[in-house]
């Protein structure tokens, strides 16, 4: 294996660990939500203020952590990933 084979496969385990890891992150979120929303009904159907109980609120919150992980990704994509491709680009020419 050349150097540059050696680059660009360290590169994609790096972009793998980063997208399992927020997989991962974003399974245990979506997961708990439906386990919570499957066993403790009582607790996801309490009221915190009039018209919204913790499930509704809950249930956000898992739409919001959706977009903050993709956030997430899509800058250390922008920022490191894309980056060190175009930095080895520039020094193997």
């Amino acid at each position: 294996m050349n150097d540059r084979d050696k680059v660009f496969t360290k590169l994609a385990e790096e972009r793998w660990e980063v997208s399992l890891k927020l997989t991962l992150a974003m399974m245990f979120i979506y997961f708990g939500f439906i386990l919570l929303v499957a066993f403790n009904k009582s607790l996801m159907g309490s009221v915190i203020v009039p018209g919204l109980s913790w499930g509704i609120f809950l249930g956000a919150l898992v739409i919001l952590a959706a977009w903050v992980l993709i956030y997430i990704y899509v800058s250390w994509m922008n920022n490191y990933y894309d980056r060190q491709i175009e930095e080895y680009i520039k020094s193997s020419k």
